[in-house]
């Protein structure tokens, strides 16, 4: 298969982070409006010290779904967060073609993988060669850099 973007130059960790920050802050806002909601729709008992475990794990299941729609929807329909955006990143699998649902699936599941041991999945980027995270290794996914547009 014949890669649809070059492969290189692949991103570098300090500008994955930056935007991964600015990502976050984005996740962090449809955070606080699905707590907000799920608040709301429980009438209040989501704030009880006393509420049933039940709305707990609604809770965090909602939760959970919003950070995958979020980076999954993003990266199966462009490649791109806006953080990515911000920093001229562009996420494509190993021939340089978009993800899929399921690749993306694969990608948020590794990257928890990558976190667990005080982010030394994410450090990796440092020493390997290609600039791979473990969960860009784990599924077939890598974080390139895009020219800057000469308009």
């Amino acid at each position: 298969m014949t890669p649809s973007i070059p492969l290189t130059p692949a991103a570098g960790l300090l500008r994955r982070l930056a935007a991964l920050l600015y990502d976050s802050l984005l996740l962090l806002a449809l955070w606080f409006a699905t707590a907000a909601l799920l608040l709301a729709a429980s009438g209040g008992l989501l704030s009880q010290p006393d509420r049933p475990p039940w709305l707990l794990l609604l809770e965090q299941i909602s939760l959970l779904l919003v950070t995958f729609l979020f980076w999954g929807g993003f990266w199966t329909h462009g490649g791109q967060t806006l953080g990515m955006r911000a920093w001229r990143l562009k996420l494509v699998d190993d021939y340089g073609s978009p993800i899929s649902w399921q690749r993306a699936a694969r990608r948020c599941l590794a990257a928890l993988l990558s976190l667990a041991p005080l982010g030394l999945g994410y450090l990796w980027i440092l020493i390997d060669p290609q600039r791979r995270a473990w969960h860009d290794r784990l599924s077939g996914t890598r974080v390139v850099v895009l020219p800057k547009n000469r308009g």
